[in-house]
């Protein structure tokens, strides 16, 4: 019986999601018993044509470049994943959404003749998506648990509710209400292991809204904090200012 063909895109982005594949280094020589890395160009000197079982696509579309070579990869994959923030929301680079887009293409290149990019967008903006592993960078845990989920043929579990759960399984000091620190756990994503949190840093809302996500509330503790609106905004629009939930919290106030 043949290995699952694993393909590995990039688009808009730092690639440490990609890394992060390579960084499973304990477990990689298994995995790669598992599944065969067929399309990875930061990994393969030379990389083998599709159709593949699986597509992990990293970065944002960020260019008609990018939509198109998404499109292909849609038609090339069996299961197309978004992975990590940018995959899934837009991330650091929908950043550039809330300015003119001429204004900060200036701040970066000197010819803008040569520039055609267009606003940020996570990929299920422009095809369908079967799964997102969110995060900045995406969790070699989670990823790892997908990858085996998919080939067992089950449902992989992903996370629905806040990091503030994960924060509390770890009997983590709340630093939002002991420390006055502003915490975005409460309407983010689980599944990091409050990997912040739990280094005494607050959360910056990498992984994206979670399920019934209140952000207007948290928008309003903010004030009651002493942010300003133009603050709060830049708090929710960091990673994942283009969806819905996180547009409300950077709006509400």
């Amino acid at each position: 019986m043949s290995k699952p063909r694993v393909a590995v895109y990039k688009m808009s982005s730092c690639a440490g999601c990609q890394l992060e594949i390579l960084n499973l280094e304990p477990i990689l020589l298994d995995l790669l018993g598992t599944v065969e890395l067929s399309y990875f160009v930061m990994a393969r000197r030379e990389n083998e044509p599709g159709p593949y079982d699986i597509g992990l696509v990293e970065g944002a579309i960020t260019c008609g470049e990018e939509i198109e070579r998404l499109k292909k990869a849609r038609q090339e994959c069996h299961l197309l994943v978004a992975l990590g923030s940018c995959a899934c929301y837009g991330g650091l680079p929908s950043i550039k959404n809330w300015q003119p887009q001429r204004v900060v293409e200036s701040r970066v290149y000197d010819n803008l003749a040569a520039i055609h990019s267009t606003t940020a967008y996570g990929i299920d903006y422009y095809v369908p998506v079967d799964a997102y592993l969110k995060g900045c960078p995406v969790s070699r845990e989670e990823l790892l648990d997908f990858i085996k989920s998919t080939l067992l043929g089950v449902r992989p579990y992903l996370r629905p509710h806040s990091v503030c759960v994960e924060c509390k399984l770890h009997e983590n000091v709340c630093l939002f209400v002991t420390d006055g620190a502003i915490c975005l756990g409460p309407v983010t994503t689980a599944g990091c292991g409050a990997l912040c949190p739990s280094r005494g840093k607050p959360c910056d809302g990498c992984r994206g809204p979670a399920n019934d996500a209140n952000t207007v509330s948290l928008a309003q503790t903010m004030v009651s904090y002493g942010l300003h609106h133009s603050d709060i905004a830049r708090y929710f629009r960091k990673f994942a200012g283009m969806t819905p939930e996180f547009s409300k919290g950077a709006e509400a106030v």
